[in-house]
C-alpha cells in the first residue's frame, strides 16, 4: 500500500509537476474521496493512473481526473485503454450518472474520442487552459 502510494505520488509530481513545469500542490485532500485506478507492467512499475469520484463528491456528476500515463509508456495507446476503463468503472460502480472531466484544454480531442462533450467555456487553473467535459449514456 505504501509502495503503491509512493509511485502514484511519485508519478503526479513528475509529470503535472515537473514536466508540465507547474508549480502547484498536487496533494490536494481530495484523494481520501476517490477510487485510484493503477496500471502497472509486469515489474509492477506503474504506467498509468487515473483517480474517480462518485456522484456529488467534486461535481454532481461522478467524476473522472488526475489521468496519466508515464513518458516512458506513451504513444502505445494505453491512454486510451486507460480512459476506457475509467468510464467501465463509472458505469459499473454509478449506472445512471453522467461523468465529467476538468480537462488541460489541449486534451480535448482525446476526450471527445471517448464520447464527452465539451460543457462551458475555457478557464484557467494555474495558468494552464482548462475546459469542462461531460459524457452522458
Amino acid at each position: 500500500m505504501v509502495a503503491e502510494l509512493y509511485q502514484v505520488l511519485q508519478l503526479r509530481q513528475e509529470v503535472f509537476v515537473v514536466e508540465q513545469r507547474c508549480c502547484y500542490s498536487d496533494i490536494d485532500d481530495w484523494d481520501q474521496d476517490a477510487t485510484h485506478l493503477l496500471g502497472t507492467n509486469a515489474d509492477n512499475q506503474l504506467l498509468a493512473y487515473i483517480r474517480v469520484f462518485a456522484p456529488n463528491v467534486r461535481f454532481p456528476e461522478a467524476s473522472i481526473g488526475r489521468v496519466i500515463i508515464s513518458s516512458a509508456a506513451r504513444g502505445n495507446g494505453l491512454g486510451h485503454e486507460l480512459m476506457d476503463r475509467g468510464v467501465a468503472f463509472c458505469a459499473e460502480e454509478f449506472p445512471d450518472a453522467p461523468i465529467r472531466i476538468a480537462a488541460q484544454a489541449h486534451l480535448t480531442r482525446f476526450y471527445q474520442s471517448h464520447g464527452f462533450h465539451v460543457v462551458g467555456g475555457e478557464y484557467s487553473v494555474d495558468d494552464i487552459p482548462h475546459v469542462d467535459l461531460v459524457k452522458s449514456d
